[in-house]
C-alpha cells in the first residue's frame, strides 16, 4: 500500500485514525496494539509473503538484544552474530542475485523479489541492537512494542530511519493534541502535493530523456535537472507524509531533508539530504572506524568506505556504487582544498552552490541510469551541446512550466524563510490558517491527479 493511493487516503487511514481516537488516551497498550495490527496490514497489502521475513527479523533481534543485555562477557560475540544475521538477510535478498548474475557460470536461485522497505527496517533494527550493546538504551522486553517500533506504517517503507533511542519514550507515553493533528494533516497534504504534483510532473520529462536512444543536449540537460526535482520532491514528499502521519498519532519523528539544493558543498549537501541515513552511517560506521581522529589517509579511507556503503545500500548495481564513490571523492577533495574556508567568504557562495548543484546533478545521472555505459553516454550528450532541441519542446506545456518553476522555488528555503518570518512576528496562528486554507485546493488537485493516473510508487520503495 502506498500513501498516494485512494485505498490509503479514503479507507485505511480514516479507519485507523478513527479507531485510534476511540481508544481512551490512557490505554496506550491498546493504541499500540491497534497501530501494530494496522502496520502489519499496511505492509501485507503489498507484501503478503515477505511480512514473514520482517516478523522473523524482529523476533530474532528481540531475542538477541535480551541475550546481549544479560551477558556481559559474550556481549561482543552476540552483537557481531546479530549484526551478521541481519546483514545476511539483507544481502540474500538484495545482493546475492546481483552477485550471481556477474559470475561466469549460472547459479540456480529461487525467483525472489526484494521485500519492500527491507533496507530501512534492517537499519532500524540494527541501530536498536547496537545501542543495546553500547548501553545507550535499555532492552525492550515487550516483543509487540519492538514490533511496532519497526513496523510503524508511516515510516516503514522508506524512512526516515528512526533510532530506538529517539522514539522509545513515545512508545510508552504520548498525547494526541488538536495542534499536533492539524500540523500532521497540513504536513501530510504538503508532502502528498510534492509527490503527485511536482515529482510526477518532473518524472515525465526525466523518464523520456533517460529512455531516449540519442537525446539532444537540451533534452539530456532537461532530463538531468527534472530528475533532480523528481527524486527530491518524491523522497522529501514521502518524508513529509511520514512525519505528518506520525504527528496525528502523537509521535514526533526526525526530519529527513533540509533544502539540500541550497548546499554550498557536497559535505553540506549530505548534512541536508537523507539526514537519517547520513546520521546512521556516521554513528554506526564512520565514528567506530575512527572518524577523522586519525591521519589524513585514514580519514580519507573512512569517508570513502562509508560512501561506498551508502552507494551499495541503495541497490545492487555498479551505478549506485559509482554514485556513492563520486560523493565520497568530492567530499575528500573539498577537505584537501579547504572548502570550509571558501564557504565563509560570502561572495563565493553563489559559485559554490553552482558547483554543488552540478556535481549533484551529474551524480544523479549515474544514479538514475540503468548502467554505467548508459550514464557515460548520457553525460556525453549533456556536454555535446548539439542536436535539435525539438525533442524537448513538446514536454513543456504552460502547466508543466508552472509546476517545474514552483519546484525550483520550493527546493530553495523560501517556504521556510516566510514561515520563520511569520513566526518571529507572532503570526503563528495566521500562518497556520493560511497554510490550512491552501491545503484544501492542493488536496483536491491531488485527488484529481490520482483519479486520472495509475499506480504512484515512490522512488525509494525499491531500496
Amino acid at each position: 500500500m502506498v500513501f498516494s493511493s485512494t485505498v490509503f487516503l479514503f479507507l485505511f487511514l480514516p479507519a485507523v485514525w478513527l479507531l485510534y481516537l476511540l481508544i481512551p488516551k490512557r490505554a496506550i497498550s491498546a493504541r499500540n496494539a491497534l497501530l501494530g495490527v494496522a502496520s502489519l496490514l499496511f505492509y501485507a497489502y503489498g507484501e503478503p509473503i515477505y511480512i514473514v521475513i520482517m516478523l522473523f527479523s524482529v523476533l530474532f533481534n528481540y531475542a538477541a538484544a535480551i541475550a546481549i543485555g544479560k551477558s556481559e562477557h559474550k556481549k561482543r560475540i552476540l552483537t557481531v552474530f546479530a549484526v551478521a544475521i541481519n546483514l545476511f538477510i539483507l544481502g540474500f535478498f538484495k545482493y546475492i542475485p546481483w552477485i550471481c548474475s556477474l559470475l561466469p557460470f549460472e547459479v540456480p536461485l529461487p525467483a525472489l523479489s526484494l521485500p519492500v522497505g527491507i533496507s530501512f527496517y534492517t537499519f532500524q533494527i540494527l541501530s536498536y541492537v547496537l545501542d543495546v550493546s553500547r548501553g545507550r538504551v535499555a532492552v525492550q522486553n515487550n516483543y509487540f512494542t519492538l514490533l511496532l517500533y519497526i513496523s510503524f506504517f508511516p515510516q516503514l517503507i522508506a524512512g526516515p530511519i528512526v533510532t530506538y533511542d529517539d522514539i522509545h519514550d513515545q512508545l510508552a507515553s504520548r498525547e494526541v493534541t488538536l495542534s499536533s493533528t492539524a500540523y500532521g494533516i497540513r504536513r501530510f497534504i504538503l508532502g502528498l502535493s510534492k509527490k503527485l504534483i511536482i515529482s510526477n510532473t518532473a518524472a515525465v520529462i526525466a523518464d523520456a530523456a533517460f529512455s531516449a536512444a540519442a537525446p539532444s543536449s537540451a533534452l539530456a540537460w532537461a532530463g538531468a535537472i527534472t530528475y533532480c526535482l523528481q527524486i527530491y520532491f518524491d523522497f522529501s514528499g514521502y518524508s513529509d507524509m511520514a512525519i505528518g502521519l506520525a504527528s496525528i498519532f502523537g509521535f514526533s519523528i526526525c526530519e529527513n531533508f533540509n533544502y539540500p539544493y541550497s548546499a554550498t558543498t557536497i559535505r553540506d549537501f549530505w548534512k541536508r539530504w537523507h539526514i537519517s541515513l547520513t546520521t546512521w552511517f556516521r554513528e554506526y560506521v564512520y565514528i567506530p572506524l575512527g572518524g577523522n581522529r586519525g591521519s589524513t589517509a585514514r580519514t580519507i579511507f573512512n569517508r570513502i568506505f562509508v560512501f561506498f556503503l551508502t552507494g551499495i545500500w541503495h541497490g545492487a548495481n555498479f551505478t549506485y556504487i559509482i554514485w556513492g564513490l563520486w560523493h565520497g571523492a568530492l567530499m575528500m577533495l573539498e577537505r584537501l582544498l579547504h572548502f570550509d574556508r571558501l564557504e565563509k567568504k560570502r561572495p563565493l557562495r553563489p559559485l559554490l552552490r553552482v558547483y554543488t548543484l552540478l556535481c549533484v546533478a551529474l551524480g544523479f545521472v549515474v544514479f538514475r541510469a540503468p548502467g554505467i555505459t548508459h550514464a557515460v553516454r548520457f553525460i556525453g550528450r549533456m556536454f555535446s551541446f548539439g542536436g535539435s532541441s525539438a525533442d524537448v519542446t513538446g514536454f513543456f506545456s504552460p502547466y508543466t512550466v508552472l509546476v517545474l518553476a514552483l519546484g525550483v522555488i520550493l527546493s530553495a528555503p523560501v517556504y521556510a524563510a516566510v514561515q520563520q518570518k511569520a513566526l518571529s512576528c507572532g503570526k503563528e496562528s495566521l500562518w497556520n490558517g493560511v497554510v490550512s486554507v491552501l491545503c484544501i485546493p492542493l488536496f483536491a488537485l491531488c485527488v484529481m491527479t490520482l483519479a486520472s493516473s495509475s499506480f504512484n510508487p515512490f522512488i525509494y520503495y525499491i531500496f
